[in-house]
């Protein structure tokens, strides 16, 4: 048995799993400049505005998998760009929890959906491992970053992922797992991972997630 699959957070996770999918948004409910505003640079925080009300939650496979990953590379230290709801954080954290505790900083642009996030993982009884950072991420991720990063997932402003590893990327181990959702909507940050001299072995995974490795 594990954190994942034993209550408080297996009921936790199927109902917010539930919430986000009646919630999830249309197409018909998009603007029509919804996907030019997704790879733009400077227009994210307008975006991500008018997503606020929506989880944008990962699938239940790939918070498995980023639960499987912690676990395997047995992470003691995680950063995640794109809190939304929390429902990925959960599933991060749990793997902390599994692996015997560590520390997963996580940080969101909207204070709403922090607040939430806030409360699913104390709901979940995981709080205690989980920095919450509000804010551009440009700037929560900074500075004051642990010496060594053993996993990030990056699900936050697609137009960032490139600007956000570059944050990271000191820090980040030998053979560090980087998790990137919905990655082709950067395509720079692609060219960077998947070319071996920048230092990465990268594939896509499944139809959306960017599997990524630090080598060294």
């Amino acid at each position: 048995m594990t954190t994942l699959t034993t209550s408080p957070l297996a009921p936790l996770l199927t109902r917010l799993f539930d919430e986000a999918d009646a919630a999830q948004p249309q197409p018909d409910q998009l603007a029509p400049d919804t996907m030019q505003l997704m790879r733009s640079k400077t227009d994210y925080a307008t975006l991500y505005g008018r997503l606020k009300d929506y989880a944008l939650a990962v699938s239940p496979e790939t918070g498995a998998l980023l639960y499987i990953l912690a676990r395997g590379c047995r992470a003691q230290s995680i950063v995640e760009f794109g809190t939304s709801f929390g429902i990925s954080t959960l599933h991060l954290a749990a793997a902390l929890r599994d692996n015997g505790g560590g520390r997963l900083i996580t940080t969101e642009f909207e204070h709403a959906k922090l607040v939430r996030a806030e409360a699913n993982l104390e709901a979940g009884d995981l709080a205690d491992l989980v920095e919450f950072r509000e804010g551009d991420a440009l700037q929560t991720l900074s500075k004051d970053l642990p010496d060594r990063i053993d996993l990030v997932l990056l699900d936050g402003a697609k137009a960032l992922y490139a600007d956000i590893l570059d944050l990271l990327e000191s820090r980040l181990s030998p053979g560090a797992l980087i998790v990137a959702d919905n990655a082709d909507h950067c395509p720079d940050y692609l060219a960077r991972v998947r070319d071996p001299a920048n230092g990465y072995l990268s594939v896509p995974f499944a139809a959306d997630v960017e599997l990524s490795m630090r080598l060294g």
